[in-house]
This record gives C-alpha cells, structure tokens and sequence, in this order.
C-alpha cells in the first residue's frame, strides 16, 4: 500500500519533475543508510551497474507520473513480465517456454490497450504520449534491474547485496539529476514534507516492510500481494486528485494484472518439488 501511494504524492509536490526524482532518492538512500547499516559493506562493481538500472528506473517513473496519469505509469511499468521473459534468454540463459507465449500475448494487448485509450492532456497528465512512453522505458529498466537482482542473489559473492543495489540506485538518481532540479525557487514546507514522505515512506519503510515480509510470506503470496501497488495507484489519485485515467487504460491495466497473477500461479505449480 505504501508503494501504490506514489503516483498521487509524485504529482501532489509542488516540484519540478527532476527536483523529485533527485530529493524523492536523495531521502531513501540516507534513510536506509540509517536503518541497515550492513548494506554499507555490500557495494561492489556489480551492485554499482544494478543500481544504476534502478536509478534509471526511479527517474523514468517519477517524470512518467507528472506527464501522464498515474494509471498509465503503473500499468505500463507493470508490463515488466513481458520484458523479463524476452530479456531472460539472452541474461539468465532462461528459455521462453510455448506455455509463456499467451502471457506475452496478454501483456502486448494491455500495453495497446494503454496507448490507444490516450487521454488528452490535463493539470495532472500535462503530456499523456511523452508520459506513457517514458513509463515504457521504466518497465524494461524495471524487468532489468530484477534481472540483475536475480544474478546478484545467485552468486555467492554477492548474495544479500540487494539492499546495497537499491541504496546506491537512489543516491546515483539524486545525483544525476541533480543539475536539471536545481536552481531550487520558494517551495511550500507542505511539499517538503511530500518529499520526505516519498522517501522514508513510500520507499525507506516499503522496501523495509517488504523485506520483512518476505521471510514469513510465501514467494507466491508475496508476489500477488505486491499487484496491491498497481491496483491502488490509480485509486489515490482519482481520490486525491481526481485524475480519471481513460476507460481503455483501466481496462489494458486489468489485462496486465490478470496476466502477472496467471504467469505467478503458473510458474509455481509448474516448479519441480525438491526431495526432502
């Protein structure tokens, strides 16, 4: 729930687009420096190349939130299954099986069904096109940073460094926009307290509870219960802002959605038992 809160307070800050995206990461790294001190021992070459897949994701997803409408952000973020099953061949040397291919297929009709439902431009989605193309390039990011994720949890050299891969795409995020977000005009302490909401919160804690959860939860239970996030976004921003994405995007959306939970329950009734 703390993820899905995003797209509403990315576009309720009285900021810039880049002056988010570098404040929004500049908070989460201090403030998981500060609560997992062991993620200081984990940086390394290959933590450093998938946090900077992250920091690629952080931005793309916050300026995607000021352009288009929130639903759109997280439905074509969301589409990261589709890019994960092209992507793991060629990265993870795993093959595309004929049983992913009407996955696949799903995922292309809701990413069509987003773009066709184009919404004209409005206070909250000033560039819906612009938008909705830079949510597609977080998607791929996205799918490549669980790539490199996966790979780092794989090599014992590197297991656990996850932690550090996030810390380290936040500060790489607050550092390199850094020149498009400053100079800094009067800003209201309201939307500074939107910042450090955005930071602690809805990526410092989130991430925190995640982790957490994780070691109680079943991997299958977790996964559905993330989609909390895609199907929550949308909803705080029509409550709060009263952002209406098109019926077409919610309806794409719910194809996405549909698709990642059969791919999720496939997968799992799928995997070979393990002997005891």
């Amino acid at each position: 729930m703390l993820f899905s809160t995003g797209g509403a307070a990315i576009k309720a800050a009285n900021f810039t687009g880049w002056q988010v995206a570098s404040f929004r990461s500049g908070v989460a790294a201090l403030a998981l420096l500060i609560a997992v001190p062991a993620a200081r021992r984990g940086f390394g070459w290959k933590t450093a190349a998938v946090g900077v897949i992250y920091a690629v994701t952080l931005v793309t997803f916050v300026l995607a939130n000021r352009l288009t409408t929130s639903a759109n952000a997280i439905y074509l973020q969301s589409t990261a299954p589709l890019y994960l099953l092209l992507l793991g061949p060629w990265l993870l040397k795993e093959r595309i099986s004929r049983r992913d291919i009407p996955v696949l297929l799903a995922v292309v009709a809701g990413l069509a069904l987003v773009f066709l439902g184009e919404d004209a431009p409005s206070a909250t989605a000033p560039h819906p096109v612009r938008g909705n193309l830079l949510a597609v390039l977080s998607g791929v990011s996205y799918a490549v940073m669980l790539i490199g994720l996966r790979r780092l949890g794989r090599d014992q050299a590197t297991e656990g460094h996850g932690i550090s891969a996030v810390i380290l795409g936040n500060l790489i995020a607050c550092v390199a926009v850094l020149p498009w977000a400053l100079p800094l005009g009067p800003t209201p302490m309201v939307s500074w307290g939107v910042i450090l909401y955005l930071g602690v919160f809805q990526i410092g804690v989130a991430y925190l509870l995640v982790t957490a959860g994780l070691r109680r939860v079943p991997a299958l239970e977790a996964s559905l219960l993330l989609l909390v996030e895609t199907a929550l976004n949308p909803v705080w921003s029509w409550w709060l802002l009263s952002e209406v994405p098109s019926v077409l995007a919610l309806c794409g959306g719910g194809v996405i959605i549909a698709a990642t939970i059969w791919q999720t329950l496939r997968s799992v009734s799928t995997r070979p038992v393990e002997a005891t």
